[in-house]
């Protein structure tokens, strides 16, 4: 993916905010203002752009256009090399989205989303003030690319871990070096600090609970690809690799589908 920092694997994509919180604001259990306020985040501003009738604008007006233009809800994309996981084309927004590694697409409405993190003021990041631009490109109606029933992708995670549990034993982690060890202690505290309530209002609590779960999973595989572990020689460091990869996998669908539950899910999941 991406990102391979566990720090920031165990962070929530600017696309998953916003189809939370999007979501929320479609069934009527945020304000607009509410809504857009999550979405930001610590970021200074968000625009939309090339959205028909609302270029140039904020979240708040964004979304209000998007459900005159027939949106319903809003889903999540998380695509990767290879796995183009909540994509529905065409080849122009996948691409964009691929090289993001995120996006958003309408539910009801030929549109999606791509997020674009600019930094101004300084030359370095934590430095500078953080704009968002969020383009708007048309995509094909139809269901996603490879996304998972929610009560599935829990049991395709179980199954992950399960099989993986031999290679990961094998990282070897306490013994790694000192980039391995800040990576795992800012895991721990995240963990620790971690809320009940991930998603925002109106998500069922399994959507919790796999989300719980794939954030966790995804930082310790992030973790692993910062050191070759007790892998030594080329062929014993392509088994590891081989043997996480499917890992990883795992913890993207169940994100997504966690993401997807508002508008996927039975109102009535609660399990």
């Amino acid at each position: 993916m991406p990102q391979t920092e566990a720090h920031e694997a165990y962070e929530e994509p600017r696309s998953a905010r916003l189809v939370a919180w999007g979501n929320a604001w479609f069934a009527g259990l945020a304000s607009p203002d509410d809504a857009a306020t999550a979405v930001r985040g610590d970021d200074d501003a968000h625009v939309v752009r090339g959205l028909p009738g609302a270029d140039g604008v904020g979240l708040t007006l964004a979304l209000g256009r998007l459900r005159t233009l027939g949106a319903t809800g809003l889903r999540l994309a998380l695509p990767a090399p290879g796995h183009p996981l909540g994509l529905t084309g065409p080849a122009e927004f996948n691409a964009r989205a691929l090289e993001t590694g995120e996006a958003v697409l309408a539910v009801g409405a030929p549109w999606g989303l791509v997020p674009e993190a600019l930094w101004h003021g300084a030359d370095h990041e934590d430095d500078g003030v953080l704009a968002v631009s969020w383009h708007a490109l048309p995509v094909n109606v139809g269901y996603p690319a490879d996304v998972p029933a929610l009560r599935d992708a829990e049991r395709e995670l179980v199954e992950a871990m399960r099989d993986a549990t031999e290679s990961l034993v094998r990282l070897d982690i306490a013994g790694a070096g000192p980039a391995v060890q800040r990576a795992l202690g800012r895991l721990r505290a995240r963990q620790e600090s971690d809320v009940e309530e991930l998603l925002a209002p109106g998500y069922p609590p399994r959507a919790v609970r796999v989300l719980q779960s794939a954030r966790r999973v995804a930082a310790l595989t992030a973790v692993a690809a910062l050191s070759e572990g007790a892998a030594v020689t080329a062929g014993e460091m392509a088994a590891r690799a081989a043997a996480l990869r499917p890992l990883e996998r795992a913890a993207r669908r169940a994100r997504v589908a966690a993401y997807n539950a508002a508008v996927d899910e039975p109102v009535t999941e609660g399990r």
